[in-house]
């Protein structure tokens, strides 16, 4: 998930749901009743059918906890404040209207939960590997699901350093456990999706979670093989892989490098579907790629980053395979945008959708801000407007939770009285 300026990005990455129920079924007409032989007392009318209620709209909001974006407020906060805090967030959210929060529990090889496999996170106490004093977690899910709120777990599958990160790694992160699974690429660490066992690793804490916490669903964004970073040339720096590269090719591998960076990653997420619904029967797993598909694949006149050319991620294939419960495309740009426009891309992943999965776009909400350049309100009120329009009880989700908590020119109150005013 992203947090810089989008309005003119065109060719440059970001940064950093559900099933939705079917609708009801009409009601069938009333039966005639057969007039009676003799003059009886007039039947009184039947009622008329109910209207069928809408179809259920998931309102969603991610809660970013890498670089202390949405929660904590900051690292080091006393257990009580952090506390406070998530149930504050959840007020706000049951105020406005929204049903689910997205949070986020792996930044980076790390965890905001109580985790027998991997460091405290340092963005709750500063010092990664250090205790909370509370498993912020159970926390979480005790205060969204009491407030009829679901609540999704986010990882992040291969970042194993953000670069804000400020604490040396634990002994127990996997930069020092497992130093060959990392990857030095630009300011920051990666887990290189490659090595196979390292992928193990991964699917062994995601099914931690989901053994041992209640949650709603697992959700993963964009962060594949990294965003390209570029040399003083303007040229992309390849990905260091290659130790897995050519252990794969002297196991007998015969695909490209790309193709094989793409089954590396289509594998860890055929394999999360499965993991999911086999651990916790009910939860569902959601994806939220970049949001322009594949280039050959876009409306005429959509331009920009192939995160199937460069980040390795065929999200097409997931979606035409069924390896997923819902996608949430980042339709980070304002509708007016002609090469990233927002109706379109819309219309163009639900036309890539042929077994239906829910589509539940991702809105930019903390492009509204305070500054010249900030989005209008209506820029976001309208986006829901054209979901509604043209995905009729689909959802969406925000990012991210601070601009509905900080309520932002009003954001907060707009969506509780206008787009939420019906629940």
């Amino acid at each position: 998930m992203k947090r810089r300026d989008l309005l003119g990005l065109a060719t440059a990455p970001l940064l950093a749901a559900c099933a939705t129920p079917p609708a009801p079924e009409s009601t069938p007409a009333p039966v005639p009743i057969e007039p009676a032989a003799a003059p009886t007392p007039a039947t009184p009318p039947l009622p008329a059918p109910l209207p069928a209620p809408p179809p259920r709209e998931w309102r969603a909001a991610w809660i970013a906890t890498v670089a202390n974006i949405d929660w904590p407020s900051k690292p080091g906060l006393p257990a009580a404040q952090q506390q406070a805090e998530i149930r504050s967030l959840c007020d706000t959210a049951q105020r406005i209207g929204l049903n689910a929060l997205i949070l986020q529990v792996r930044t980076g090889a790390d965890a905001l939960y109580d985790s027998p496999l991997e460091p405290w996170s340092e963005y709750l106490s500063g010092t990664q590997g250090h205790h909370p004093g509370y498993d912020p977690l159970a926390v979480w899910l005790a205060e969204a699901h009491a407030r009829g709120l679901e609540l999704h777990a986010w990882f992040n599958p291969y970042r194993a350093r953000h670069s804000t990160a400020k604490s040396a790694p634990a002994g127990t992160h996997l930069a020092r456990s497992h130093a060959d699974w990392v990857k030095r690429y630009g300011d920051q660490l990666w887990i290189d999706p490659g090595e196979p066992a390292a992928a193990e690793h991964t699917l062994a804490v995601v099914r931690d979670v989901l053994t041992r916490y209640a949650v709603d669903g697992v959700h993963i964004d964009d962060y594949f093989y990294p965003y390209p970073v570029q040399d003083a040339a303007k040229q992309d720096i390849d990905f260091p892989d290659e130790p897995s590269w050519q252990r794969y090719l002297a196991s007998g591998g015969s695909l490209s490098r790309n193709d094989w960076r793409r089954y590396n990653v289509n594998s860890l997420v055929q394999r999360l579907y499965a993991l999911v619904h086999e651990v916790r029967p009910g939860a569902r797993l959601g994806v939220s790629p970049f949001g322009l598909p594949r280039p050959d694949l876009r409306p005429p006149g959509i331009m920009g980053f192939s995160q199937y050319d460069k980040l390795y991620a065929d999200v097409e294939l997931w979606l035409r395979e069924g390896w997923l419960d819902y996608l949430a495309p980042q339709l980070y740009w304002p509708r007016a945008q002609v090469p990233q426009a927002f109706e379109p891309l819309l219309q163009a992943w639900r036309a890539l959708n042929p077994l239906g999965r829910p589509i539940h776009p991702g809105l930019f909400t903390s492009r509204i801000d305070t500054t010249a350049n900030s989005w209008p309100v209506d820029e976001v009120l309208g986006q829901i407007d054209s979901i509604r329009r043209l995905s009729p009880g689909s959802g969406h989700i925000h990012f991210s939770m601070a601009a509905l908590a900080q309520n932002r020119r009003g954001i907060a109150d707009a969506l509780r009285t206008r787009s939420y005013a019906t629940p």
